[in-house]
């Protein structure tokens, strides 16, 4: 009797998974998952790229490039985070000042308009149009505290961006006095990101529990939710002599 019952407890499980599948592609009728923005190329492939992109951001600031572990390893976590099937949708950059952040930024943000790469659900014959491809943008913090109290409009659309990139989180004041009401712009941008599920990359010198304090639990969890960390450990590169002790280490 015991093993009929727990034959009849199966066949009732496996019942129930079925319906609730069958339920949840119902409600999903109408309703599109956001693709996650990837680079259409393997991990390896993708190191390559960026690293000649890299090589090209410092080049053009007339600088000499300068190949180290930190350079590798950072480049490697990028490419990984940019190829890999996971549910993250955005990178933050974060360590210390003049060590490569804005560097990468760049250099990921030429790589993306360069590739052309079409979005989600488009075939490759799906014209020209610059709204057919991924288009990257990249603004300063300081820059959004200004738009979101001049031009709410601008701000929606920036929260709006296919790719958006935010050099320097941290610099800005965390609020902003807006005819006598008080505004939170990198708040309201990150939420308003996070909940459209746009990829997004930052780059901050704060450390993780710095971006806690200051932005809250609520949009901390949200980052930690969205956003694969890569730690920049590395000295700065701006200075001659930092430039040699590295190529001499």
């Amino acid at each position: 009797m015991r093993f009929l019952t727990v034959k009849t407890e199966v066949y009732m499980e496996i019942a129930n998974e079925k319906k609730i599948a069958g339920l949840v592609q119902f409600l999903r009728k109408g309703r599109t998952m956001t693709g996650r923005f990837r680079l259409p190329m393997l991990e390896e492939q993708a190191y390559e790229y960026l690293l000649a992109a890299y090589i090209m951001e410092v080049q053009i600031r007339y600088r000499r490039f300068i190949y180290n572990g930190f350079v590798e390893e950072q480049l490697k976590q990028v490419a990984n985070c940019l190829t890999a099937n996971t549910a993250k949708f955005g990178i933050v950059l974060c360590g210390g000042c003049g060590n490569g952040k804005t560097t990468m930024l760049k250099a990921l943000q030429n790589l993306v308009r360069r590739l052309e790469i079409l979005k989600p659900n488009l075939s490759p014959n799906a014209g020209h149009s610059s709204d057919n491809y991924y288009s990257f943008t990249i603004v300063n913090a300081m820059q959004i505290v200004q738009i979101r109290k001049t031009d709410y409009n601008k701000f929606c659309k920036l929260a709006e961006a296919d790719i958006l990139g935010i050099d320097d989180i941290g610099t800005e004041p965390a609020e902003v006095q807006d005819y006598g009401n008080f505004i939170y712009p990198i708040k309201e941008l990150l939420a308003m990101r996070y909940d459209a599920q746009l990829f997004t990359v930052f780059t901050t010198n704060l450390e993780p529990k710095e971006i806690r304090q200051r932005y809250g639990d609520r949009i901390a969890d949200r980052l930690n939710e969205m956003m694969t960390k890569v730690v920049y450990r590395n000295l700065t590169y701006r200075t001659e002599n930092a430039q040699m002790a590295d190529s001499q280490g």
